[in-house]
């Protein structure tokens, strides 16, 4: 059982490295920089956005794991997509959040590093951390909507709740069972907590340097 931990600890960290490699930019849009147009077009870049766009991604992963010791930690990780929604809709609105981007990037690096935490985050420090989090990725997330029609922007907000929630929620079940197991050992999560974060960093330098 140990040995399987630590293939798929390292495994984790591995994709991590791996996508320190990929274009970030290049991964948030699944409508070939299109604007979706039909209800069917906005839900299915609800649902690509947050998974292709890998500080997205890592984010709402990084967002069960931590939410998983926690009491209620369902309810915790939701709070992150209800600010993502709201940052959503105010990217919407045209309103602008200076270095956007930037913050996304350190949000995903704060994200990481809390996981490397012993003993877990504080359960308001963690509702503190997934608001701003979620706003902030929210705000980046808007930006492939803005100007859409009414059918396809609601088929938008509601494919991105339904991904994120579902990732989130996923990570916090599998991480509860690793967490449950006899054989666990911190070192597996806190892999997961390295690779988030050196992830989060390539996208930060990446961002100061564009």
């Amino acid at each position: 059982m140990r040995n399987i931990q630590r293939l798929s600890a390292g495994s984790i960290v591995g994709l991590a490295v791996a996508a320190l490699w990929i274009e970030p930019a290049a991964a948030h849009h699944v409508m070939d920089n299109q604007l979706p147009a039909t209800f069917l077009q906005g839900l299915l870049s609800g649902l690509g956005h947050p998974v292709i766009g890998l500080d997205h991604l890592a984010a709402v992963i990084a967002v069960g794991c931590i939410a998983a010791p926690q009491p209620r930690g369902a309810m915790l990780a939701m709070s992150f997509v209800l600010a993502m929604i709201f940052g959503t809709a105010v990217h919407i609105t045209e309103a602008t959040i200076p270095a956007g981007e930037i913050l996304v990037a350190l949000s995903v690096v704060v994200l990481g590093v809390m996981l490397l935490r012993t003993p877990p985050v504080p359960r308001m420090a963690a509702l503190g951390l997934f608001a701003l989090a979620g706003f902030f990725h929210g705000y980046a997330l808007g930006e492939s909507i803005v100007g859409a029609e009414p059918a396809p922007l609601y088929a938008y907000l509601a494919g991105l709740a339904i991904i994120q929630s579902a990732i989130a929620l996923a990570a916090m079940v599998a991480t509860r069972r690793l967490i449950g197991r006899p054989s666990f050992e911190p070192v597996a999560l806190r892999l997961v907590g390295a690779g988030i974060t050196g992830f989060g960093f390539a996208l930060l330098v990446q961002q100061l340097g564009a």
